[in-house]
């Protein structure tokens, strides 16, 4: 909803600048203040400035500018397959989170949901289904970037884990804004300048401080579950607040992602549960 209501006054690139902006300098005075110490080593620079690239520039655009052709509601839905390409992805990268008969029948009943939900504009224009697409690719650079900080970041803290990306993602963000969505004109409305500044702090700072830690502390799939709440949210909102269409497919593409997160993501959380209890079990009275 607030990149919705940032796009009413700004192009989705420079949108993404001065997200990228405020997040960085919200984690730079937490590092300041906190004295955290910064990366000293290439090794330690590389993964979290690639993560700017993966993790926010890239994502955070493609999002942005398919919202120009598509609700919010259906941006929020199509966010939420983030687990299901992590479930994948993990598979293949990762040794303790394989695929499992319940992940792939979550896998189909979610590729179900997005054709449904793209079913609402066939015969639409072709940037509605661009935009879509955005989206959809969006939630793949997502789903590999958990599974990159999963093995990459491990030693590092949390808010060097946020900070670092943002601000890379600012490097390359501002230099493309001046040169695509030049000339470069600041909002005048005090809702625009709220979004940019919730979507930077809470949306970036604190949020990816908070997943990175999750992403270790319970793994890349059980994190990426958190976009279960994408759906209702985006829905609730952006037909309440910004007056968007409550369509059949919606609802139903709705359900069916949900479903199969919760379908795919069962099995593993019971497993994972069992694994604490066997490493961490109760000490005997």
């Amino acid at each position: 909803m607030w990149i919705r209501l940032g796009l009413n006054e700004l192009g989705p690139i420079t949108l993404v600048a001065l997200r990228v902006l405020f997040g960085f300098l919200f984690c730079a005075v937490v590092i300041t203040v906190k004295r955290i110490k910064w990366p000293k080593s290439f090794k330690e620079w590389f993964p979290l400035l690639l993560l700017g690239l993966t993790n926010q520039a890239i994502p955070f655009f493609l999002i942005s500018w398919g919202q120009q052709s598509i609700d919010s509601s259906v941006a929020a839905i199509l966010d939420a397959t983030v687990p299901l390409f992590t479930i994948v992805m993990s598979h293949f990268i990762l040794d303790d989170d394989k695929i499992t008969f319940m992940k792939t029948a979550g896998l189909l009943i979610g590729f179900l949901g997005v054709i449904v939900l793209l079913s609402k504009d066939i015969g639409s224009s072709a940037g509605t289904v661009m935009g879509q697409m955005a989206v959809v690719v969006a939630s793949i650079f997502y789903a590999g970037s958990s599974v990159m900080i999963r093995q990459k970041t491990q030693d590092t803290p949390g808010f060097i884990r946020a900070g670092v990306p943002l601000l890379s993602a600012s490097i390359i963000m501002w230099p493309s804004a001046f040169l695509i969505e030049s000339p470069i004109v600041l909002p005048s409305m005090g809702i625009t300048w709220f979004a940019l500044l919730f979507l930077g702090i809470v949306g970036s700072g604190v949020a990816f401080a908070l997943a990175y830690y999750l992403i270790h502390e319970i793994g890349p799939t059980r994190t990426t579950m958190v976009t279960y709440l994408f759906p209702l949210g985006g829905v609730l909102l952006g037909v309440m607040v910004l007056h968007e269409q409550l369509t059949w497919q919606v609802i139903a593409g709705g359900i069916l992602i949900v479903t199969s997160l919760l379908v795919a993501n069962r099995q593993s959380v019971k497993n994972s549960v069992d694994t604490e209890e066997i490493v961490n079990p109760l000490p005997e009275k």
